[in-house]
């Protein structure tokens, strides 16, 4: 375990910084977190910030109120310097650390993935999604599919009277 500061948590809206002092923080309402936040929106033990191959990561630990960054709810995150951090329903941090500059090889960012897009169930594998004619999702039909077919209206007559 190190010492040496990796970055910092800078409240918005002013404050005192949190040093990002070990590889693994956890943060939470609990004494025993690294990183105690005792506010009621705040869970026991809410996010873990890790430290890998000079990047700073967030996870989410089954948190009732959420993590999000840069207003979107994650559930893991590699963390970019001046990312804004939102741990609970109002605490929002920036982080700042400086990526090593003799770093080769970027790191690939797996895409977000959309925790609202399913169902409960549907993530448990409890259930299987909606599906519609063709076997596509909702909402992907083909243009076919919204052409009127038959009319409401009378057919015209093209005699001239």
């Amino acid at each position: 375990m190190s010492d040496q500061v990796n970055g910092e948590l800078v409240p918005v809206g002013g404050g005192d910084a949190i040093p990002l002092i070990r590889e693994v923080l956890v943060i939470g309402r609990r004494p025993t977190c690294d990183i105690c936040l005792p506010f009621q929106d705040i869970s026991g033990r809410h996010c873990q910030l890790m430290f890998r191959s000079g990047y700073w990561f967030i996870r989410d630990l089954n948190s009732t109120n959420g993590v999000k960054v840069n207003g979107n709810r994650i559930q893991e995150k590699l963390l970019h310097p001046k990312d804004e951090v939102s741990i609970g329903r109002r605490r929002r941090y920036i982080i700042q650390y400086a990526i090593p500059s003799d770093h080769r090889q970027a790191l690939e960012e797996q895409p977000e993935e959309d925790i609202l897009a399913q169902t409960l169930l549907q993530r448990a594998g409890l259930e299987k999604p909606p599906r519609t004619k063709g076997g596509r999702p909702p909402g992907k039909g083909e243009p076919s599919d919204f052409v009127v077919r038959g009319s409401a209206f009378p057919p015209e007559d093209d005699e001239d009277d």
